[in-house]
């Protein structure tokens, strides 16, 4: 499986590289609110257009994930609580039949 996953990785590699030796030209880019022009080659401006694209789709997974980790904290916090009662439990029961095994008859 790593080897599939190196496999793939070498080759979007190859891609975007030739990608960006085909397409070295510069292009203007302007934001409309902004009235700068920025002359970049247009490989680096749909890399980057890619990257904004990437990081907000993270962004915008791991705010919509928030609930689901929220209750994963919750429910870890739950089962240690949980386990903490049962090894007390049984500690308090060893020491009842403990105390029931030494007592004469």
């Amino acid at each position: 499986m790593k080897l599939l996953w190196w496999i793939v990785l070498a080759l979007v590699a190859v891609v975007l590289i030739l990608f960006a030796i085909s397409n070295r030209e510069t292009v203007s880019v302007a934001l409309w609110p902004l009235s700068a022009l920025i002359e970049l080659p247009l490989y680096l401006v749909l890399l980057a257009t890619l990257l904004v694209g990437f990081v907000i789709g993270e962004l915008t997974g791991w705010i919509g994930g928030w609930r689901w980790r929220r209750e994963a904290r919750r429910s870890r916090e739950r089962i240690a609580m949980l386990e903490r009662e049962i090894e007390t439990e049984r500690t308090h029961r060893a020491a009842s039949r403990i105390a029931l095994t030494a007592a004469p008859p």
